[in-house]
């Protein structure tokens, strides 16, 4: 099956990610959060197993256990950051679980398996972090739930050894079968880490300690942060057309080094460092109402 969005030979991960976010907010096609830039889409699920500690901060992982008898309710709640708080026991690395099936989320996916997260790698890590405590295995099933749009070519060589791949893709109208021969990361891939990410993840300081000790080579990756393109790109912007403009009446004062706004029938044409907006549409975000104040030559704080 042809892919929906059109795909280019000198694509990168950050040139795909973004080419699959733009689709997916001008089409509507992802549920809340939106809009989706930055994040893996979210669409609606049926079940979860264990749930990853958000960015990894405080621990591994945590095993939902919904109040007996809740209602549809509380267990919208248990699917939130809250009932990960309130409904969960958390797991760490000496805990002993076995994982069935692990869903994962996507920006990009090909056929063949190969997958593009949202770029800041916590899937892959929290993958290794399952087959260091014996969680997981070669045999285990990974999944991924797409939109069809999301299925696309993905050129090998930008799949590394800490990326992780998926066995099946579920999809609205499909259900693939990747049979993809890519092996999956069986540990932390310790020099593809830089420092930064060890002072963020207490976990990952625990673990290689745990390695180092064991004899194991647990040197950090020595390239500068964002050197090597791990970071996010600023030339790649979206213009958020599919959302509704704000009605902003204003003009620019007459100083050029003065870049405040006044707006009409609302303000004396005075420098204004504070301005109360309200009446905003629904879907409008923080990163667009700013870009509408540049526009505007107002600058926000």
């Amino acid at each position: 099956m042809e892919s929906i969005i059109k795909m280019n030979q000198g694509d990168t991960k950050w040139s795909i990610r973004h080419k699959v976010w733009n689709y997916l907010e001008e089409k509507h096609l992802a549920s809340f959060p939106r809009p989706v830039h930055n994040r893996i889409p979210n669409f609606k699920a049926r079940k979860t197993l264990l749930v990853p500690t958000p960015r990894l901060r405080t621990g591994l992982f945590n095993r939902i256990i919904p109040p007996k008898g809740a209602t549809k309710q509380e267990l919208r709640v248990c699917s939130t950051s809250q009932g990960i708080k309130d409904f969960s026991v958390p797991i760490g690395l000496d805990d002993k679980v076995q994982v069935d099936l692990v869903i994962v989320g996507s920006v990009a996916v090909s056929e063949k398996g190969y997958r593009i997260g949202k770029g800041e790698g916590f899937t892959d890590l929290e993958y290794a972090l399952m087959a260091y405590m014996g969680a997981v295995s070669e045999s285990t099933t990974v999944v991924t739930i797409v939109h069809d749009c999301q299925v696309m070519d993905i050129p090998e060589v930008l799949i590394e050894s800490h990326d992780l791949t998926v066995d099946f893709i579920l999809t609205p109208t499909r259900i693939i079968k990747t049979k993809c021969k890519h092996p999956k990361p069986q540990g932390i891939i310790w020099s593809k880490l830089h420092t930064e990410v060890l002072k963020k993840i207490p976990i990952l300081k625990t673990l290689r300690t745990l390695e180092q000790e064991a004899g194991k080579d647990v040197a950090l990756k020595t390239t500068p942060a964002g050197a090597d393109g791990t970071k996010k790109s600023k030339e790649l912007k979206w213009q958020p057309d599919c959302y509704p403009k704000a009605e902003l009446q204003c003009e620019c004062l007459a100083s050029e080094g003065d870049k405040c706004a006044a707006f009409e029938h609302k303000f004396p044409k005075s420098p204004v460092t504070t301005v109360y907006l309200s009446g905003f549409p629904a879907g409008l975000h923080a990163s667009q109402l700013k870009c509408l104040l540049r526009e505007q030559e107002a600058v926000p704080l």
